[in-house]
């Protein structure tokens, strides 16, 4: 498998490359991750069984466009494909550090730069995706309380309850949501989808954008998240206020945005997720 993923960056680089240093990284749950090296050169490898390539190619996608607006230090795309039995994304390696109190709040001014990137006039993507290993759908739709009620919440109690887990009536879960969502219009804005801080970094002290669930929706999707597991230090919220305040009322609506993630960890993960997803639910019949 790494002679031909070697070849494969060779192709790419238009230079030779023989990976003889393979370490295996801790990078989350969805794939294995290596830090491949010739003694010159590093990268950045994923495999995973060959059905996930599509997850690689979604990935592939995501970075793309983020790394276009220029604002954040993102991996570059090396190559991705097939090999015997295994998918895998090769991507360029970068060397990460913790980030200091200058560099959070210069981060977060460069996610409020990146969500008024409006080139979109409805929410979704060009295509499916995927949050983690789970599905993502991105069917384009003009209302913002139709597209977060039916293709997020919605879709994740599906998948749960085709699972095994039926945590409520689905369709009066999707048209709460509605309701709590009716009247809000965000304009559509370019998404990290995914924002914790496992899936960011500083180097050079420029920020670092990885792993995305990208699609264009409301830019407070991911400030919940990045609230949800671990909040940010502080100065990134100040960043980001100093370029694009959060309106008021984000609060009222943080909960119903982080549900989507927690419903995701209980189709992933199930135990303290599923009960976690069960009180924010009944919360939305109250």
């Amino acid at each position: 498998m790494w002679h031909f993923i070697s070849e494969q960056i060779s192709n790419c680089i238009k230079q030779d490359f023989i990976c003889d240093d393979i370490r295996e990284v801790n990078a989350g749950d969805s794939h294995k991750a290596y830090k491949i090296s010739d003694g010159k050169q590093r990268f950045f490898v994923k495999t995973n069984e060959k059905i996930h390539l599509a997850n690689f190619e979604a990935e592939r996608e995501g970075l793309e466009h983020l790394s276009n607006t220029q604002l954040f230090k993102v991996p570059k795309v090396i190559c991705s494909g097939l090999v015997s039995d295994h998918s895998f994304l090769a991507l360029e390696h970068i060397s990460m550090a913790q980030g200091n109190e200058t560099t959070w709040f210069h981060f977060g001014q460069a996610l409020a730069k990146l969500h008024s990137n409006f080139t979109q006039k409805m929410y979704g993507w060009q295509e499916d995706n995927f949050i983690g290993l789970t599905q993502q759908p991105n069917l384009w739709q003009k209302k913002w309380s139709c597209f977060f009620a039916e293709q997020r919440i919605g879709f994740m109690l599906q998948l749960l309850f085709e699972k095994g887990h039926e945590l409520a009536n689905i369709d009066s879960v999707v048209e709460s949501v509605k309701s709590l969502l009716a009247g809000h219009n965000p304009t559509p804005s370019m998404l990290h989808g995914d924002l914790w801080q496992g899936n960011t970094g500083f180097h050079n002290n420029q920020p670092v954008l990885f792993d995305p669930a990208f699609y264009f929706g409301d830019r407070e999707t991911d400030i919940a998240m990045s609230e949800l597991f671990g909040r940010f230090p502080e100065n990134f919220y100040q960043g980001y206020a100093d370029i694009w305040p959060l309106e008021t009322d984000y609060q009222y609506r943080k909960p119903i945005y982080q549900l989507y993630h927690v419903l995701n960890h209980a189709l992933l993960f199930g135990g303290q997720y599923i009960d976690s997803a069960k009180i924010t639910l009944k919360n939305l019949d109250t």
